[in-house]
């Protein structure tokens, strides 16, 4: 590899260039494996490229685990190669190769020749929303397929969009339209949720109205930690008739107003001095994510507050989780985009909030949050 064009970068660009064609030499690189100071490193980043390389294959193995139903298998006590494959109808050698790999990934591990729950089995079965999300990852995978296809018609057209293709037709739906991403995002809003509100108490406000929030899991967590708080719930029709249902069915229909609009065309509800957006924000592109928060800004009162929670981009210590996964999955679903926190409050002090915070979370990898106050 050649340096050329990046001195024309400053000291960086040198940096970077001389850095590049030492790691892409051949030389350099058996050379690194030969000295006892660099052979722990040059190990660790051969062990992280090949993750990358084998990263889909580790991804179906997971997604086997979740449709065959092992790890809940597993969950009930350990069993032995025969038993796992009588359960889960697959022949011993198929059940024994699940095994291995999975026991590879720490997701079951090996006890007096049979296998109980590993670790990481044990920790995905305790957030029912990421279980949700990989057993509909087949839609995103079938997208990206063909990556470069995905990415020169624009995003979107693919089975993942279609997915969800209520809310890219004009905000209609019906209830069998909804069903299931509601309620995948439903089973994954508990843990985002809870980080959202450790970030903001909520007790010196008054009024939440949640925009685009789905079947009310976001109030629902909101309910059980604010007694006195009046909630509000708007999302597309369809959609606010299952939250209707869900907050009856919880008992919280005496205290939750559920309005139902398209909320790029329809005006929000006034009255509410908190309005939050959970994983809403991202899912849509720069010109209707401003407008939503120009709506915002609209039904909120002087001194109002708008609360934004969703994984952001260039997060430290998760950036892969920013601009990579959601990065390709808003692009396969059709519409949104990740956004640092830094253009979040760029496009809040354009729509006229101010004061604008980045609150700490416990897991920002999954969740960041991010508060505003109209004048």
């Amino acid at each position: 590899m050649k340096s050329t064009g990046y001195q024309n970068y400053g000291w960086r660009g040198r940096w970077l260039g001389w850095r590049n064609t030492m790691l892409g030499s051949p030389r350099f690189q058996r050379f690194a494996q030969s000295i006892p100071l660099l052979r722990p490193i040059a190990r660790r980043r051969a062990r992280a490229l090949f993750d990358l390389v084998a990263g889909f294959t580790y991804s179906q193995i997971l997604a086997a685990c979740i449709e065959t139903g092992l790890l809940d298998l597993l969950a009930e006590g350990p069993r032995d190669s025969a038993s796992v494959a009588l359960r889960l109808d697959l022949p011993i050698a198929g059940a024994e190769r699940l095994l291995r790999g999975a026991a590879a990934l720490g997701l079951v591990e090996r006890l007096r020749g049979g296998w109980a729950l590993g670790s990481d089995g044990a920790a995905l079965r305790g957030n029912r929303g990421i279980g949700e999300m990989i057993a509909h990852h087949h839609l995103l995978y079938a997208d990206l397929a063909d990556p470069v296809a995905l990415l020169r018609r624009g995003g979107g057209g693919g089975a993942l969009s279609r997915h969800w293709h209520y809310a890219e037709a004009a905000g209609q739906g019906d209830s069998a339209d909804v069903a299931g991403y509601s309620r995948l995002m439903a089973a994954s809003q508990p843990l985002v949720a809870a980080q959202a509100l450790d970030a903001y108490p909520l007790h010196r406000h008054r009024r939440l109205l949640d925009v685009g929030g789905g079947e009310g899991a976001f109030l629902s967590a909101v309910a059980a930690r604010h007694d006195r708080l009046r909630l509000g719930l708007f999302d597309l029709p369809a959609v606010a008739a299952r939250a209707t249902q869900a907050f009856e069915s919880a008992g919280l229909g005496g205290r939750t107003d559920v309005f139902g609009g398209d909320f790029l065309r329809d005006p929000l509800p006034t009255g509410y001095d908190i309005i939050s957006l959970i994983r809403v924000l991202h899912d849509h592109d720069d010109a209707p994510a401003f407008a939503l928060l120009r709506q915002i800004h609209a039904a909120l009162p002087p001194g109002g507050t708008v609360l934004i929670a969703e994984p952001m981009a260039r997060t430290p210590g998760a950036e892969p989780a920013g601009d990579a996964y959601f990065g390709f999955y808003l692009l396969a679903m059709g519409s949104g985009r990740p956004r640092s926190a830094g253009e979040i409050r760029a496009m809040l002090r354009a729509a006229g909030f101010v004061a604008s915070r980045v609150r700490r979370t416990a897991m920002p990898l999954t969740t960041r949050v991010i508060v505003a106050r109209r004048q």
